[in-house]
């Protein structure tokens, strides 16, 4: 795991962060420093434990406003092996239906 130095309203922060993960912990940082900027240049609320507070919750509001993800789908090949074996089982219980009149394949 490695530190990044990143600034969050003109504060300095070193966080830990997973290999392969600086984009998103990037991203996450900007988020966070745009928001509290947001709130602290609206000029209401000047404490900097207030608008940490405030815009952690604006963020976690925006993510539960969003809709929920659709399930990722299965891998072609996963999809495909899973197919044949329905089909291969199909027409298992279809010659098995038909008896001794004859096989489809």
């Amino acid at each position: 795991m490695k530190q990044m130095e990143v600034t969050i309203l003109g504060q300095s922060y070193i966080l830990a962060c997973p290999d392969g993960g600086e984009a998103s912990l990037l991203a996450a940082v900007a988020s966070v420093d745009t928001e509290m900027s947001a709130i602290r240049d609206a000029g209401k609320v000047k404490a900097r434990e207030r608008i940490a507070v405030l815009a952690a919750l604006n963020l976690a509001y925006q993510l539960a406003e969003r809709p929920a993800a659709a399930p990722a789908p299965a891998p072609p090949n996963a999809r495909a092996s899973s197919d044949s074996v329905q089909i291969d089982t199909m027409l298992a219980r279809i010659d098995a239906a038909l008896g001794s009149d004859g096989h489809l394949l």
